[in-house]
């Protein structure tokens, strides 16, 4: 099964790196999910709750305030002002 590539990066830190199946994440524009094979994008992270969801169906929750994200050939990166594993 196809996979995502997931960086969660704060300003000053490395957040959280690995594998998932599925990231949500609110923007400017309101909440997106992303799943393998999305085509490629930019958008304006707004302050929010990330949620990212791995192989095995366990979740990951972090909150991310100010920044941006992108995907591009199943590699998701955040990166946001401030960041944090909630």
């Amino acid at each position: 099964m196809a996979t995502l590539r997931v960086e969660l990066v704060a300003a000053d830190r490395a957040i959280w790196a690995g594998e998932a199946k599925m990231v949500v994440a609110k923007t400017v524009e309101g909440e997106i999910g992303l799943l393998p094979g999305h085509e490629p994008m930019l958008a304006i992270l707004a302050s929010g709750e990330v949620r990212i969801t791995l192989e095995d169906g366990a979740g990951i929750k972090a909150s991310a305030e100010d920044g941006f994200l992108s995907i591009e050939h199943d590699v998701v990166t955040i990166v946001a002002r401030h960041a944090e594993l909630v």
